[in-house]
């Protein structure tokens, strides 16, 4: 779950984020494209410290590799249709919003990654056939623009009804729920307060309220929402954006000059729990290196590296967060948590209904 955000910054701060990579090297003794070499397939917000990569490299005598593929909704499409002849070993950044599209289609193979035991029980999913093993977690939330709401001297609003009110006209931005990865939470989400008969009347007010829907988060929050320091420059005017809890805290962390507070708010009534998770790829040719790659993303040492990279939060037991998590954000307490059978049975008629709803 990244946020999605600030991989601009990232180069700066000894992060890994690899460009897209098409060659597999030469052909190693056990008939896979490279055995010495791992390949991830990611969407583009995959980050990770160069030390904690180096590290895994030198304990385990693999060399990754990391394909970045678009936004996580984009990323997962492509895997399932090349999976015949899978771009890589590992697919890591498949989260609850499309993991039975991802599962019926038989994207990934069984693989109980060591240190499962560890992952805490809410996270755990496919526990008969550990076809994916769950990595992070992070809450899509509706963020706000402090300096904004301050100006014009109004609350900013705190709930999924709050937004359908009148002096939010014309503020907020969200993802297209059918491309985007947030946006389908965020309707997820709205579907879970609202129910099966009351979401749709509930998108009605919020297009009536004139709620503005963009292709993905870059473009929502780094151009549209007046709050990130990315936004302020391209001069965008909306207040209001579906984003993560942890996008405050990397506000902060990303400033030149580190702010006392965030200058951007959560709603934490705007809330849905996202949970993401990485599989060994169907016909991955390395797949040796794919298991122990699998191993380290549930390593104590990974874990504890992904919240500053990624800004997400560990499932591993007893991984501490950074304290700037703890001073300038928080999870949820009680965001919109739908089954993943929910999930499941519903979200392709649930963007079918919103597409027709919404975007016409």
């Amino acid at each position: 779950m990244h946020n999605k955000t600030f991989m601009a910054a990232a180069a700066g701060l000894g992060l890994l984020a690899l460009p897209a990579l098409t060659g597999c090297g030469s052909s190693g003794a056990d008939g896979s494209a490279d055995s010495k070499t791992v390949t991830l397939v990611s969407h583009n917000s995959w980050a990770a410290s160069k030390s904690v990569i180096k590290d895994f490299e030198k304990r385990s005598g693999y060399k990754v590799r990391v394909l970045n593929d678009g936004d996580a909704g984009q990323a997962v499409n492509k895997a399932i249709l090349t999976k015949g002849n899978p771009q890589g070993d590992v697919f890591f950044g498949v989260d609850n919003t499309l993991l039975s599209r991802a599962l019926d289609n038989g994207l990934f193979q069984p693989y109980e990654a060591k240190g499962s035991g560890l992952v805490l029980p809410q996270y755990r999913v496919d526990r008969d056939k550990h076809r994916v093993t769950p990595v992070d977690t992070g809450d899509i939330c509706v963020n706000y623009d402090k300096a904004y709401f301050s100006e014009h001297k109004l609350n900013p609003p705190q709930s999924f009804a709050d937004l359908a009110k009148p002096q939010y006209k014309n503020l907020l931005v969200t993802e297209n729920a059918a491309t985007s990865s947030p946006g389908l939470g965020f309707l997820l989400g709205s579907a879970a307060k609202f129910g099966d008969a009351g979401w749709q009347d509930y998108w009605r007010k919020l297009k009536a309220n004139g709620v503005k829907v963009v292709d993905g988060w870059d473009q929502a929050y780094r151009q549209e929402f007046s709050g990130s320091s990315e936004g302020r420059k391209a001069g965008g005017d909306r207040p209001l954006v579906v984003s993560y809890a942890s996008s405050p805290p990397a506000e902060v962390i990303y400033a030149k000059k580190r702010p006392d507070t965030a200058p951007t708010g959560v709603a934490y009534g705007a809330c849905f729990r996202q949970v993401e998770y990485a599989g060994l790829l169907s016909n991955a040719k390395n797949t040796k290196g794919g298991k122990a790659f699998l191993d380290f993303l549930l390593s104590k040492e990974f874990q504890a590296d992904m919240p500053l990279n990624m800004f997400v939060y560990p499932v591993r037991e007893g991984v501490r967060v950074p304290p700037e998590f703890v001073k300038y954000g928080r999870q949820a307490e009680h965001p919109e948590t739908p089954a993943p059978a929910e999930i499941a049975a519903n979200r392709d008629q649930w963007v079918k209904s919103w597409t027709s709803l919404v975007l016409k």
